[in-house]
């Protein structure tokens, strides 16, 4: 299994990423996440011009944000900085989308755009929103066409699966590992949590700022997916509720966004400390090192291919090293 990285976008995320090729991961992923984030391409590019052998690649990208021909000028011009380094991935939009207050994209309308996208890159011409299109660069402006990109497509069920197949190169999977990824052969698995020390409880310092991002997905993701009902029954769900239920409706999705795969929002923290945190193994990809290399054997035999982890926490270093060790020991 490759063991790869992501960072939630941020100021200081190519910095994070020419430490990760020092490390020795496969690859990093950033988000697509504008409203929390630096744009995810400039970042990317940045990184391109300061590494030599790391992969590069949006985790991913919410087609809704840009438009096709956007999205295939950029893809083209990281290739051209980082030839043979460059991974796309397209998801309908959990953070990149509900954060805002938007429903996530129909699969309709995610098949769409992913063949506009790859015509666009193949240099044929394309018709997207009634209109004929075709990437015009001369020489100098983008890599000669094609442009070979491998493609991967986020999906948990049978519409993004058949989607998947029919358009993508890979699945990419995170929040749930969906019984078909044993179906693909690229199957990076996007995962947070933290290396714990032997005998670590879950309500320590460190297990807060290192797990706690990821930790608080499960509830983030329980909410959007399944509803107050669904959150009342976790540990700590009903604190977490009490503190979300303050803002008024048609803003409460900042409240549950608030922080999101970086740190612990107040919603979060209230649930963290009524007892919350004893979720923590699992939810997130923590524990002891012969846990994670157990865990991450388990994964293998459901299909993947790729283990992405997100560090959190104060010492991204530290976190990336103890993961790393934990997972190729």
């Amino acid at each position: 299994m490759e063991v790869s990285c992501a960072f939630p976008t941020a100021l200081d995320s190519p910095d994070n990423i020419v430490m990760a090729e020092e490390l020795g991961y496969r690859r990093a992923w950033v988000y697509d996440t504008p409203q929390q984030s630096p744009d995810v391409w400039m970042t990317l590019a940045l990184a391109a011009e300061r590494t030599e052998r790391i992969g590069l690649a949006p985790g991913v990208l919410v087609p809704s944000l840009r438009h096709p021909m956007v999205n295939a000028a950029a893809t083209a011009t990281l290739a051209a900085l980082a030839p043979g380094r460059v991974a796309v991935s397209f998801g309908t939009g959990f953070t990149g989308r509900r954060a805002m207050g938007y429903r996530a994209i129909t699969w309709s309308y995610m098949e769409s755009y992913i063949r506009a996208y790859r015509g666009l890159l193949q240099g044929r011409v394309v018709e997207w929103e009634g209109a004929q299109m075709q990437m015009l660069h001369p020489g100098g402006h983008a890599p000669t066409r094609p442009v070979d990109v491998p493609i991967l497509i986020g999906a948990l069920g049978p519409k993004g699966h058949r989607v998947a197949k029919e358009l993508g190169d890979g699945l990419y999977v995170t929040l749930q590992l969906p019984e078909f990824a044993s179906e693909y052969s690229w199957v990076p698995y996007l995962v947070w949590g933290t290396v714990f020390d032997e005998g670590e409880r879950t309500d320590t310092e460190h297990a807060r700022q290192a797990a706690g991002p990821g930790w608080a997905l499960a509830y983030h993701g329980a909410y959007e997916f399944g509803g107050a009902s669904a959150v009342r029954a976790l540990p700590g769900g009903p604190e977490w509720l009490d503190v979300v239920e303050r803002t008024p409706p048609e803003r409460r999705h900042l409240a549950v966004h608030s922080g999101h795969c970086v740190e612990l929002g107040e919603a979060d923290q209230a649930a963290w400390k009524a007892g919350g945190h004893t979720m923590v193994p699992d939810v997130t990809m923590s524990g002891t090192p012969a846990r994670i290399r157990q865990r991450l054997a388990e994964a293998a035999a459901r299909g993947v291919t790729e283990i992405v982890f997100q560090p959190c926490g104060p010492d991204i270093r530290a976190e990336l090293e103890r993961f790393l060790d934990a997972a190729t020991t």
